[in-house]
């Protein structure tokens, strides 16, 4: 199973930037690489922060952007997204019972399970007790999972970062859900670090993606302040194969030469001038 996971793609009002960068420009040349070089996906799952200030206009750009895919699009929300807006765009968008854009599907055997955690006035994740309720339905009426968040669940150790990550009381309460299922579950995906991360938490290994617009520069001792740059971006895919996991850092906006080199050992080999 290949899955293309995208982030925080951070839409504006058409000709408004972010960040210095014009934003659609980025989110179109990653769609026109996965539709050149990834149509055998099964899913494109984008994990939230669609938007950079949840304006229904930069919505509607995302909606008329959803086109000529080679498979079905899965979306989460994020912190920079509003959850009413993005309904009022994609009204037919599933939810859990409460209202959150939660939901889940099977895929070649595995339960893709989409979770939102995003809490309107903060940019902190949150996990309430209607969603793990709702979460631990899904983990326990299913062989082998596949989670997929915007906010990183766990601290990451970097100070600035981890002040926006899920929050520490619904983080510890998903990390007892997640420990006593963490037999069913392959893997967690997340974004909203605009960086690639990986790791284990409750004996369940993670990994986080880059944005496709500004990155992030990881601090492990800046206390207060974001910092990022418009670095190279890319998007991830994902190889599944039963318990096994593979992701792949994919740049898509380079445009200068690529080198060619063979697989043999002479291909290799140092060149020595003739006699």
């Amino acid at each position: 199973m290949k899955l293309v996971q995208i982030s925080d793609i951070h839409l504006t009002v058409p000709g408004e930037r972010m960040g210095g960068l014009n934003p659609h420009r980025r989110f179109a040349q990653a769609l026109d690489d996965v539709r050149t070089q990834h149509r055998d996906a099964a899913r494109i799952i984008i994990t939230g922060d669609l938007t950079h200030w949840g304006e229904p206009a930069a919505y509607a750009t995302l909606v008329d952007a959803l086109t000529d895919l080679p498979c079905p699009v899965r979306l989460l929300i994020g912190n920079h997204d509003d959850r009413a807006a993005f309904l009022a765009a994609f009204p037919d968008h599933p939810k859990d019972a409460a209202g959150f854009i939660n939901y889940a599907e099977t895929v070649d055997g595995t339960r893709l399970i989409y979770l939102d955690t995003t809490e309107p006035g903060t940019h902190a994740g949150h996990f309430c007790a209607a969603r793990r309720d709702w979460l631990e339905a899904e983990l326990m009426n299913c062989a082998r999972a596949r989670l997929f968040v915007h906010h990183n669940p766990m601290a990451l150790g970097l100070p600035a970062e981890d002040k926006i990550a899920l929050v520490p009381e619904d983080r510890a309460s998903l990390a007892e859900l997640l420990s006593t299922y963490r037999g069913r579950i392959d893997y967690i995906h997340f974004g909203h670090v605009h960086a690639p991360v990986h790791g284990t938490w409750c004996g369940i290994s993670f990994a986080s993606v880059r944005s496709t617009g500004n990155q992030s520069l990881p601090d492990l001792t800046e206390q207060e302040l974001l910092q990022g740059a418009p670095m190279a971006p890319s998007y991830g895919v994902i190889l599944a194969q039963g318990t096994d996991t593979i992701i792949h850092e994919i740049p898509f906006t380079w445009d200068g030469p690529i080198f060619c080199a063979g697989t043999k050992w002479d291909d290799w080999a140092k060149p020595v001038a003739a006699e």
